[in-house]
């Protein structure tokens, strides 16, 4: 008989809510959306399946806060209650299972593609550069600003009226909230630029509203990096304080992870360290930091593979609930398995993929390849979780190659029905 492992204790947050197990989703896009940007019977079949796995809380793929700027298109958007029986339902199939349903809600900024917005909004007009797929943004007004802020408690309000039961505010990877505070990307001379307390200010002002909006009995987490890990961008000890100022701002849960569009450290081979959970947790080392001043529960998203691992992480207090995402497309089931102790390691999943290391061989220094390789390995985790979304199980043998232009042809067929 397996022994009781401390993955399945159940975590009290700040507000109250128990979450029954310490095993969360990663927030992964699902581009799923029909082409009025409304969830779909796939979400439904996608987190009935993830729920019935029995992961803690599932927490959605980008839901986006403004119909005009989406992170690709089929991203879910809410900015009314238009969708709302669709939303609805997605929370009732969720809850078949053992699962929460939270909602990762987000504005892109700048990472907008052309085929959404050529104009998109950002902190500054600092152009993101990648193989020509995003326009050059407009600096947020005042006024946008304010609008930004208050589309984000408005989706928050609707998504738990549609019984969702929690939210995560994106503030990391490059998105909006995430190029206010770095400053490569915040070029400000207002109060929303310049020293860090001025970049994390509408940060700040997105949770105090969002949190006004629904109560404070309701879970409010927030994504964040703990590194850009870029010259000049946002750093550990910025992180840091950040992470001070939203002990008083009333957090629920805190991931963190790291990394933008430009520096994607959550699609990096990570190299071997002694340790074998600091090798298999990519932001864990920076964790520790953190959780030296943290008051709200830690968790970390990427690189964990063995549930000894999980729980030693656990037991050392360096983290209070362990985020999995890439594993669950090919392997939904895996927190049960865990738990009954009929499995007890993941797969590397990116042993199955040549992209890591480069799609067209060595890693290459050129940007342009570097994106694409980027594009393939998204393509192909999209691949997998549009299979499970239609109830079909995951194909490991697909191509990266086939997954590659497989997702550029779908994005840009989304793209276009959604204008025309």
């Amino acid at each position: 008989m397996a022994h009781s492992s401390n993955l399945q204790q159940p975590l009290t947050l700040p507000c109250g809510q128990v979450i029954p197990n310490r095993i969360i989703k990663g927030a992964m896009t699902e581009g799923i959306a029909d082409k009025h940007d409304n969830a779909t019977k796939q979400h439904q079949t996608l987190y009935r399946t993830w729920s019935k796995g029995e992961t803690g809380v599932l927490i959605s793929g980008n839901i986006m806060v403004d119909r005009r700027y989406l992170e690709r298109a089929g991203n879910v958007v809410v900015e009314d209650e238009s969708g709302l029986a669709q939303l609805k339902a997605w929370a009732d199939a969720t809850h078949e299972g053992n699962s929460l349903l939270w909602a990762q809600i987000s504005h892109p900024g700048r990472q907008c593609p052309r085929l959404v917005s050529t104009k998109p909004l950002s902190a500054s007009d600092v152009q993101l550069n990648m193989i020509g797929n995003f326009g050059k943004p407009k600096a947020a007004s005042l006024d946008d600003i304010q609008d930004v802020i208050k589309r984000f408690a408005t989706t928050a309000s609707i998504v738990k009226k549609a019984g969702f039961d929690g939210v995560e505010i994106h503030a990391a990877h490059g998105y909006f909230i995430s190029q206010f505070l770095s400053p490569n990307t915040n070029q400000r001379d207002d109060q929303y630029g310049g020293s860090l307390e001025n970049r994390a200010r509408l940060f700040l002002e997105v949770i105090k509203s969002v949190r006004a909006e629904v109560g404070s009995e309701f879970p409010v987490a927030v994504k964040l990096n703990s590194s850009d890990f870029q010259k000049g961008g946002f750093t550990l000890e910025e992180c840091v304080q950040v992470v001070e100022w939203l002990n008083e701002a009333g957090i629920d849960l805190l991931e963190i992870s790291g990394g933008t569009y430009e520096q994607l450290e959550f699609f990096k081979e990570q190299p071997q360290r002694e340790s074998t959970i600091k090798r298999e947790a990519f932001f864990l080392e920076y964790a520790k930091s953190i959780k030296a001043v943290a008051k709200m529960p830690l968790i970390v998203t990427g690189g964990f593979r063995t549930k000894q691992a999980m729980e030693d992480a656990l037991d050392e207090g360096l983290i209070d609930a362990i985020g999995i995402a890439r594993p669950l497309c090919l392997n939904p089931d895996f927190p049960k398995a865990f738990f009954d102790g009929s499995l007890n390691e993941l797969p590397n999943d990116e042993s199955m993929l040549v992209i890591g290391k480069g799609f067209w061989g060595p890693t290459s220094s050129s940007k342009s390849i570097q994106a694409l390789n980027n594009q393939a390995q998204a393509g192909w985790y999209y691949h997998q979780i549009e299979r499970l979304a239609d109830g079909q199980s995951p194909e490991e043998t697909f191509s990266p190659r086939k997954a590659l232009f497989a997702h550029l042809r779908k994005d840009t067929g989304r793209s276009i029905r959604r204008k025309f």
